[in-house]
């Protein structure tokens, strides 16, 4: 049975479960019950191998399953008010060779529509928005796109979550648009001879994909672009999972963009407010940077191996965002029947 759960929620989240591994004894985290109920539909929660990577199981001593210290993370949110940020790629939905088909799940698109339901939740992620709304299709949350540079959120705090009319974009970037479509099309002309090399338009910064280039071709392509960027002194380069992105030169980035969802939806200067971050890649820990700041809410790593890191608490995979989402929403749900 908890192979058949396992292999189930993977191939739901789009991971390739070989032979070898249904083999393999699995070990679930603690969960009061297996099983969710979203919106009348059951979803069952995967059951979690063991970590087996060295060194995995004495990194998460210092950065601890938000799966298996849930108790303790609810305890702490108890009469607070939590506010949801999540990425998208590697969070919501796998990593794939092609960044056009990083489809989430339709468990991931439930659970999230849940949590939206009982708490103000925002995606930030290095796609347009455009982009990842669109891969999301979710009307009760907001979107932030271009790691925060592209934000459609109410004009002014609103005490309501739900309150999403007259909504606006926030573009502390938009004079550099014509120097952006400018770089785009130096970039396609630098990249083309790189076999696998590929160019995405996230708006906002260009995203330069070489997951198919081959690896003695990597460095190659890598200061190619790198060569662009450095003679473009009103950008800058940063990189992420197998993508480099160039990025406009202003000191603004997710942690920023935390900070403005926070104050345009009226939790800025809350002290009851603690804001509960999931990300897997290097752009997220400027996020993780503002919770730490705060010295309270929940910056949670997805991450399969051990890392550097700002985030207190980990999650292994999107398998395990899922789980920990739908375990949120059943949280509040029953706090909320609590006191109805």
């Amino acid at each position: 049975m908890f192979q058949r759960n396992l292999s189930k929620i993977k191939h739901a989240m789009g991971f390739q479960v070989s032979q070898s591994n249904k083999q393999k004894k699995v070990k679930p985290f603690y969960c009061p019950d297996n099983d969710s109920v979203v919106d009348g539909t059951n979803v069952s929660l995967p059951l979690v191998n063991s970590p087996d990577v060295p060194g995995y199981a004495s990194w998460l001593v210092n950065h601890p399953s938000a799966l298996d210290t849930f108790d303790s993370i609810t305890n702490e949110a108890k009469g607070k008010r939590v506010v949801v940020f999540l990425d998208y790629d590697g969070t919501l939905s796998p990593i794939v060779e092609d960044p056009d088909k990083a489809f989430m799940s339709a468990e991931m698109r439930m659970a999230v529509r849940e949590v939206a339901k009982y708490f103000p939740t925002s995606i930030i992620s290095g796609r347009s928005r455009e982009k990842v709304k669109e891969f999301v299709q979710l009307s009760n949350v907001y979107y932030g796109g271009s790691h925060g540079l592209d934000i459609l959120a109410p004009p002014r705090a609103v005490k309501s979550f739900d309150k999403k009319e007259n909504e606006v974009a926030f573009q502390p970037a938009k004079s550099f648009l014509p120097a952006i479509q400018e770089i785009a099309i130096e970039l396609e002309d630098t990249i083309r001879e790189v076999p696998g090399a590929r160019l995405e338009d996230n708006k906002f910064c260009i995203s330069v994909h070489y997951r198919q280039v081959l690896p003695e071709d990597q460095e190659i392509l890598k200061e190619k672009v790198r060569t662009l960027v450095e003679n473009s002194p009103e950008f800058r380069l940063t990189e992420g999972k197998m993508v480099l992105e160039v990025r406009p030169s202003i000191s603004w980035n997710k942690g920023n963009a935390l900070n403005y969802l926070l104050d345009t939806l009226g939790f800025n200067d809350a002290e009851d407010v603690l804001p509960l971050y999931i990300g897997d890649d290097r752009t997220d820990e400027d996020a993780f940077k503002v919770i730490a700041g705060r010295r309270e809410g929940f910056p949670i790593i997805v991450s399969s191996i051990p890392k550097d890191t700002i985030a207190w608490y980990s999650l292994r995979d999107p398998s395990e965002v899922l789980a920990f989402l739908l375990r949120l929403a059943k949280w509040k749900k029953s706090e909320t029947s609590i006191f109805k």
